[in-house]
């Protein structure tokens, strides 16, 4: 099938931005990575993107198609029920060039909620156990790969730059929800705040943005939850 496919050109220091436009035939079992691939190899070496494992685990290729945010290797071109494609950066983010982001304040925002464990006690002669039910609290919130697929999809991330959004409280959810770990209080004065946790506002792209189907609005309500139990 032949498909037009539109891509977000950003020149790296002029910022002088447009769209360029490629007719392809494909396959409807292609991904859009692959497409995008094909068309840096055998059209315009210049086209700039990240794209890693392609197997959806490495969330490097996280883009906008069709106006949603999704991994270029998880997308096939018969998922899009459609023969033009638009491809455009993620929202909310500077562009650098081309489909290529600056994460660095993505990783900022992260750090601020120590996304690491920190043990309650010293380490004791074997592993530190959980049962079934302890880790099942946290289980969901262990799949995110940090693509910033849920984080660029939202209006309060767009609106404002404070805001420590969706994929850093998902990574605080993973260790503060872990019955092993005892950071919790420290990243609750981090969460606990107008641009954290608060300003949250339940409207779901998160969620359906996540490639990994993490119930993402689920973990900032038990966030909410107890934090405000805490106090």
């Amino acid at each position: 099938m032949q498909v037009t496919v539109e891509i977000y050109r950003q020149e790296a220091h002029s910022g002088a931005s447009h769209f360029d436009t490629f007719v392809r035939e494909v396959d409807p079992t292609d991904q859009i990575l692959d497409v995008i691939m094909e068309i840096k190899d055998d059209v315009d070496g210049s086209l700039a993107f990240r794209k890693s494992c392609a197997h959806g685990v490495c969330g490097s290729d996280a883009m906008q198609i069709n106006g949603m945010n999704r991994l270029a290797c998880q997308t096939l071109i018969q998922d899009l029920k459609s023969d033009r494609i638009r491809i455009e950066p993620l929202k909310g983010m500077k562009v650098l060039r081309d489909l290529i982001v600056d994460m660095d304040p993505f990783f900022e925002s992260l750090a601020k909620v120590k996304p690491y464990f920190i043990p309650k006690t010293t380490a004791p002669a074997a592993e530190r156990k959980q049962t079934i039910e302890e880790r099942a609290r946290f289980d969901d919130t262990t799949k995110c790969i940090m693509c910033a697929a849920c984080t660029t999809s939202c209006p309060s991330f767009w609106s404002n730059d404070n805001y420590l959004g969706p994929a850093t409280l998902v990574k605080a959810h993973r260790f503060i929800f872990d019955s092993r770990d005892g950071g919790d209080r420290e990243r609750l004065e981090v969460l606990d705040d107008r641009d954290g946790l608060w300003r949250c506002h339940s409207i779901y792209n998160c969620t359906d943005a996540c490639p990994r189907d993490i119930e993402i609005t689920k973990a900032i309500g038990d966030l909410k939850r107890y934090t405000v139990a805490q106090r």
